[in-house]
C-alpha cells in the first residue's frame, strides 16, 4: 500500500527520535547503574526498552506504507552527569516528541491516514505518562535535594554466598 511521502517522513522523523531516545536512556541507564542508583537503572532501561517498542511500531508503519525506515540518522544525544541533568535531557526529549506526536497526528487525520494517526496517538499515550515520571522525579530532587533523592534509589545487593 502506497503511504503519503509526507506521512512517510513525518513517521520517519519520528523514528529517528525514538533511536535518539533509544540511546540516550540506554546509556543514562548504564551510568545510573555504574554509579551504584540501581532502582533507577532498571526504570530507565525498561523506558529504553519502550522506545525500542515504539520504533517497532512506526517501522512496521513505514513499511506497510511501502516507506524506508531510516536507521542512519539520530538527533543529538544528551548526556546528563547528575541525576538532574539526566532527567532534564531525558523530559527534552520528552517535550519534542510531544510537540511531534501532536503535529502528527493532525496532518495524518486531514491527508485520511486513520492507521497512521492512531500509531502517534499510542506512542503519545505513552509519552505523555514518561514526561509526568520525569517532571514527578524533578520536583522530588527540588523538595528533597539530589542527595537525599538518591538515597532512595539505591539498592544493597546481597553478596552471593553460595560459594
Amino acid at each position: 500500500m502506497s503511504g503519503d511521502p509526507e506521512v512517510i517522513e513525518l513517521l520517519n522523523e519520528q523514528l529517528t527520535a525514538e533511536l535518539t531516545a533509544i540511546n540516550q536512556y540506554f546509556l543514562h541507564a548504564k551510568l545510573q547503574d555504574h554509579k551504584g542508583w540501581t532502582k533507577l537503572a532498571r526504570y530507565t532501561r525498561a523506558e529504553s526498552f519502550d522506545e525500542m517498542r515504539h520504533a517497532e511500531s512506526l517501522t512496521d508503519r513505514i513499511l506497510m506504507l511501502d516507506g524506508l525506515p531510516n536507521y542512519q540518522r539520530l538527533f543529538h544525544v544528551s548526556v546528563g552527569q547528575t541525576v538532574t541533568e539526566m532527567f532534564r535531557a531525558d523530559r527534552q526529549i520528552e517535550v519534542e516528541a510531544i510537540d511531534r506526536l501532536r503535529r502528527g497526528v493532525e496532518i495524518m487525520r486531514a491527508k485520511g491516514d486513520i492507521t497512521s494517526a492512531n500509531v502517534f496517538e499510542a506512542i503519545l499515550a505513552d509519552e505523555e505518562l514518561h514526561i509526568d515520571y520525569l517532571e514527578t522525579q524533578l520536583d522530588l530532587i527540588e523538595k528533597l535535594g539530589e542527595s537525599l533523592y538518591l538515597s532512595t534509589v539505591i539498592e544493597q545487593v546481597q553478596p552471593d554466598t553460595a560459594g
